[in-house]
């Protein structure tokens, strides 16, 4: 049997990881779309996003499990499966709710190849210098996925229909796959933890419950028993997660390393990048298209100053990185992503492009600074026996920062939407404001106009529109806010010394 190439296998993990990446951003263009063509209200298409983060985000610490016992090749195979099946199932979703399931599905997917794809870099190099080039040139090929992604799926969206996004995936996949039989070598750690079923259903259940709260209060409403028991049920289910974790002998999370302020702020300095800048990839263009009437094509070209601002800035952040402390490093990031979105604010009120474009490099060159600090720091306090589990944690709060962050800001865009336009719209036309609100914030104006008669739709259309735009003003104001306070936290938590006599964090890794 032929020796495989590493160089082979990188490419190949590198890709595979490209396809998520790529697959993640690429969806936010077209929801204005898909919102059209499937007659969806917006509380439908933050689900297209949200269903798709849940499962991802629920399952990257037990498929890091499963990849590690029942080998990473294998566990390609089948995520790859998944998410090429369920990528057709997207494709051909006759509904909303249908295409909300596929997503689910493909999250599945995503969460076994990330885990595996990363374990099988990690296993096929073992120099240090080796290794440092090959994760260069892995987070290389996520930032031109990550920058590719809103410009291509606006011209696959103009061009092909915004279910070709799903449908390239076969081919793509396919051809991933071939390269996964040929290139990449089976791998398992004998050592591995043994799954951990309760604490996985446990964290799964409660992050389901704490979005579905969020994203179904402004149809229901936010004082109605299930909204209530909805979130409660997500807080309970979080506190039963830890007690869970608490008892087992070698838990999915070490929760002692939470004693140690350090490891607590770089946790928080991720959540908030991924809260207050990473999320903005997805909600972006919907302000491109409804508020500036952009297409799906000019959408995904008007993303590219916050892209590019996000792929240059890491070369930047690792000179920088030699003469400023991390604490420093993480506080800059977050500064610069709080005063982007408060920029990005103050454009969105001022109207206009131009001033919008360079709010949004700020906040890109914010996430760029942020992107490979945020994952090195949380890494570093963490000993080596135990970096697939910190890996874990890192990735896991990432994902579910964006979802948390796209229900939060999506039920703070849909109520002041409808508030700013029950204010403004006549009295007769009172009882129809929920309903035109909620379409016009998925991006489908003919259908929120559909709900009045002729007559009415001049002057309530401009009404409509100006109410969203002051509503999504209003989510910048308290993204910037919220980064400004993250930068504030996470800054003096990381300032705090290590506390070496646990026994949890090695000395030398986390200076």
């Amino acid at each position: 049997m032929r020796p495989v190439s590493p160089r082979l296998t990188l490419l190949t993990a590198s890709g595979v990881c490209s396809l998520i990446v790529l697959d993640t951003n690429i969806v936010a263009v077209t929801l204005p779309s898909i919102a059209r063509d499937l007659g969806a209200n917006f509380a439908d298409i933050e689900w297209v996003v949200s269903a798709y983060m849940l499962a991802f985000a629920a399952l990257l610490l037990p498929a890091g499990s499963l990849a590690d016992r029942f080998g990473r090749k294998k566990t390609l195979v089948w995520g790859l499966s998944i998410f090429i099946l369920a990528s057709l199932g997207c494709g051909a979703a006759p509904s909303a709710l249908w295409l909300d399931i596929a997503r689910a599905v493909k999250g599945v997917g995503a969460a076994l190849l990330l885990t595996s794809a990363l374990a099988s870099i990690g296993h096929t190099f073992h120099d240090e210098v080796e290794r440092a080039k090959a994760w260069a040139f892995w987070g290389a090929c996520m930032g031109v996925a990550m920058t590719a992604a809103p410009t291509l799926g606006g011209l696959i969206t103009e061009y092909l229909g915004w279910r070709w996004i799903f449908y390239l995936n076969l081919p793509v996949g396919l051809a991933l796959m071939a390269l996964v039989l040929r290139a990449i070598p089976e791998s398992r750690d004998t050592q591995s933890a043994r799954l951990d079923p309760w604490g996985s259903l446990a964290f799964s259940a409660s992050l389901l419950c704490l979005i579905w709260g969020l994203i179904e209060a402004n149809r229901i409403g936010w004082d109605s028993p299930p909204t209530y028991a909805r979130l409660l049920a997500g807080a309970v289910l979080l506190g039963v997660f830890v007690l869970v974790e608490r008892v087992q002998q070698r838990p999915m999370v070490d929760l002692q390393l939470f004693r140690h302020p350090r490891f607590i702020g770089a946790l928080l300095g991720m959540f908030a990048y991924a809260g207050c800048a990473q999320v903005m990839m997805t909600l972006l263009p919907f302000y491109l298209q409804n508020g500036l009437g952009f297409s799906a094509i000019a959408s995904g070209l008007g993303m590219l100053p916050f892209a590019l601002t996000m792929l240059v800035c890491p070369r930047i952040g690792a000179r920088l990185a030699g003469r400023f402390t991390p604490a420093t490093m993480m506080a800059t990031g977050l500064t610069l992503v709080g005063c982007g979105n408060l920029l990005s604010a103050w454009a969105v009120d001022v109207s206009g492009y131009v001033p919008f474009a360079l709010a949004i490099a700020v906040t890109g060159a914010g996430a760029g600074l942020l992107n490979g600090d945020t994952q090195k720091n949380i890494m570093a306090c963490v000993p080596r026996d135990r970096v697939g589990m910190a890996s874990g944690m890192s990735t896991t709060m990432r994902f579910s920062a964006i979802m948390l962050a796209i229900g939060v800001y999506g039920a703070l865009l849909s109520s002041h939407s409808e508030q700013l336009l029950g204010a403004s719209i006549g009295a007769q036309w009172q009882g129809q404001v929920a309903g035109i609100a909620s379409r016009v914030v998925a991006g489908d104006m003919p259908a929120a106009m559909g709900l009045l008669p002729a007559s009415a739709r001049a002057n309530v259309q401009p009404l409509a529109q100006q109410a969203f735009v002051g509503g999504f003003g209003g989510v910048l104001w308290v993204a910037g806010w919220l980064g400004l306070l993250g930068a504030l936290v996470v800054g003096l938590l990381m300032r705090h010394p290590i506390n070496v006599g646990a026994g949890l964090l090695a000395k030398t890794e986390c200076q």
